[in-house]
């Protein structure tokens, strides 16, 4: 299983903001929708990834004031992407040895989408129960 099939399953829906808009508003904005994460873009460029640990840990610095920063200030810039054709497998160590949730998909220099450590664990489970329902007709019909 690869990401273009995970993103056929989900959708390929991405949540961005631009990198003036303030912590406070990101923080409503993965309220409401209820995610984990935000591509920043300015224009079509990806230019940084805002997680909600981005916004926790900018609060427990700066306390209550810090949802007045701007978004540039805090998101993290150095971003980690993955391709269509990266593998269930290859994402999961990216996350792991990373140390985060959330991966942009870039296709031809295109943002098309993103993938969770949710999606990854949702379609991986999916995978197993598949393989061992094979296994099991194939032992029952031996």
């Amino acid at each position: 299983m690869n990401v273009a099939t995970i993103l056929k399953a989900k959708g390929a829906d991405v949540e961005t903001v631009g990198p003036d808009i303030t912590l406070g508003e990101v923080a409503r904005l993965l309220s409401a929708k209820r995610i984990g994460a935000v591509l920043v873009l300015e224009g079509e460029h990806l230019i940084g990834i805002l997680s909600e640990r981005d916004v926790i840990k900018s609060i427990g610095v700066a306390g209550s004031e810090a949802l007045d920063r701007r978004v540039r200030e805090v998101m993290t810039s150095r971003i980690v992407t993955c391709d269509l054709n990266d593998s269930v497998d290859l994402l999961m160590d990216m996350m792991t040895e990373g140390r985060f949730r959330h991966l942009p998909v870039v296709a031809e220099g295109r943002l098309v989408g993103i993938i969770s450590i949710g999606d990854v664990v949702k379609h991986r489970m999916a995978e197993t129960v598949m393989e061992t329902e094979a296994l099991r007709l194939y032992i029952a019909n031996s």
